[in-house]
């Protein structure tokens, strides 16, 4: 079973200590994503947050489709490293900056897979480094910002599914169009799916209220 780690490391809504809701939206998607044969963790996050996300991440219906089992930890992922037993060998870094792409060999090599929470910057602010200071193994995922959700999304495609990094279909910088009047132009990397970009559901709502407000990536 392949893990998929997401250190979080966006900040918490100061008001209610919950994720904001691009946030909850795109953790969410990640158990779509990552499929019922993987583990997502959450490490790093804060007690209050915590709690939030284990009530936003707990089903109160069966599972449809089946969704990646999912764990919250207050600690970071060094600390669970520590406790799960896995060596820093084993874990591999998505980082835009690593030499090397990922590949479907490195579902063999590696057995964890670690994401830096950040639902993307633009233009980039390399948070990622953080993580980078560690140590970890790396592999990059091309050349084009992607959101984190994306991210996970594609590694599983390439290390699960054993589909190569460039024969997935992208849909790059997409423009998200409300009606004749109003849409906005979304500043990453996307997985294509039948014409459309692959984005969190509810998105596309919380994009449209937010167009008067200003939205912060």
């Amino acid at each position: 079973m392949v893990s998929f780690v997401i250190e979080h490391m966006e900040e918490d809504d100061q008001t209610t200590h919950t994720f904001p809701p691009w946030v909850q939206l795109e953790y969410s998607h990640m158990r779509t994503l990552a499929g019922p044969s993987s583990t997502v963790h959450f490490t790093h996050v804060s007690p209050t947050a915590a709690s939030s996300l284990d009530s936003l991440l707990s089903p109160s219906s069966p599972l449809i489709p089946p969704l990646a089992q999912v764990e919250v930890h207050t600690e970071g992922v060094e600390d669970l490293m520590k406790a799960k037993g896995v060596s820093k060998e084993r874990v591999c870094l998505l980082d835009p900056k690593a030499d090397s792409a990922l590949a479907p060999s490195d579902g063999e090599e590696f057995d964890w897979f670690l994401f830096g929470g950040i639902l993307g910057d633009d233009p980039p602010r390399d948070r990622t480094s953080e993580l980078r200071a560690l140590g970890f193994p790396g592999r990059h995922l091309g050349s084009v910002q992607m959101t984190t959700d994306t991210a996970l999304g594609v590694t599983k495609l390439v290390v699960v599914d054993q589909q190569p990094l460039d024969q997935i279909p992208y849909d790059d910088f997409p423009t998200i169009r409300f009606n004749k009047q109003e849409s906005v132009e979304m500043p990453f990397r996307y997985v294509a799916k039948d014409g459309q970009p692959v984005m969190p559901p509810g998105m596309k709502e919380l994009l449209y209220e937010d167009l008067d407000k200003g939205f912060d990536f």
